[in-house]
């Protein structure tokens, strides 16, 4: 029996979990009809699983400075993603290990750095194909550090394996997208509102959205199938990876082409040369939208 539990809201249930999975029982009823999973087990042959410490992380990637980003509103006159600071890599992971912290690493392609690593690592290609293995990347945040409500812009299905402690993790349906107030020509929602604690009378779009939540601990791997919605929140300062790989559909992969012109490249253009007016226009169009898909009891 599934387990439903409203959060100020939000209606949330858990995410199916499993130890192992076949590839018939994967396809079935995860992949084709894109249904998120947690593989408890699938890492278990993984050398990452155990040698992954922070301080072998520390080791041999070193004093490479990243950049780092916080929880704050995106600033309207800068790209999506721009950095808040920078920091040598293993100063970090002694920072995320001893204080709370915001700061987190988005998206940082540590094979790069550290080639070696891709040895300890297995792309699950006997649950499915289409792996762009040229793009795996590392997430890395401390306790109190959040990943803003967004869907990836090149729409692909993602194994998000968690090292190192825990990791709140709240998923939505694409077809949410308006009653979660997505920002026109972006992939990203109004970031006015608190995920675990929206204010549903500012924003009634909110209430009775449905949508689904797991804790992720050290070894789960989630499948987040294309185009979720997805808000995370680091319990402890830890790290994850996300391997990535394209849907089958080539409908899919238009709208992964189409997103990148237009959502990725357009965008950042109109925003950094109209700044906070586009900003703003884009706002309160992502309200009213809101609020017109919640008159019209939308998504059916």
């Amino acid at each position: 029996m599934r387990l439903y539990i409203k959060i100020m809201g939000f209606i949330l249930s858990e995410i199916d979990t499993v130890d192992t999975i076949t590839q018939a029982d994967f396809t079935k009823n995860y992949l084709n009809p894109r249904r998120p999973l947690v593989i408890k087990g699938l890492t278990k042959t993984w050398p990452a699983r155990d040698k992954w410490t922070p301080e072998y992380l520390k080791q041999v990637v070193g004093d490479k400075v990243v950049p780092l980003y916080d929880n704050s509103k995106a600033d309207p006159a800068k790209p999506i993603n721009s950095a808040t600071t920078h920091m040598p890599f293993n100063e970090y992971i002694d920072l995320i290990r001893s204080t709370p912290t915001e700061l987190r690493i988005f998206f940082f392609n540590i094979f790069k750095q550290a080639p070696e690593l891709l040895n300890d690592i297995v792309m699950p290609k006997d649950l499915m194909g289409g792996f762009l293995e040229s793009m795996p990347a590392m997430f890395f945040g401390g306790s109190n550090s959040v990943t803003f409500l967004h869907y990836d812009i090149d729409l692909p299905h993602i194994f998000h394996t968690h090292f190192g402690g825990r990791k709140h993790v709240v998923l939505f349906e694409n077809k949410w997208k308006r009653r979660l107030y997505c920002i026109p020509n972006a992939t990203y929602a109004l970031e006015d509102y608190d995920v675990l604690n929206p204010d549903v009378q500012k924003f009634p779009a909110l209430d009775g959205v449905e949508g689904q939540q797991v804790f992720l601990e050290h070894g789960d791997t989630l499948f987040m199938p294309t185009g979720y919605w997805h808000w995370m929140k680091y319990l402890d300062g830890s790290y994850s990876l996300s391997l990535r790989a394209w849907d089958a559909s080539i409908s899919r992969k238009a709208a992964s082409l189409y997103n990148l012109a237009i959502k990725g490249g357009v965008d950042s253009v109109l925003k950094m040369t109209l700044k906070a007016g586009y900003a703003n226009y884009r706002e309160k169009l992502a309200v009213k939208w809101a609020e017109k898909e919640l008159r019209a009891g939308k998504p059916y």
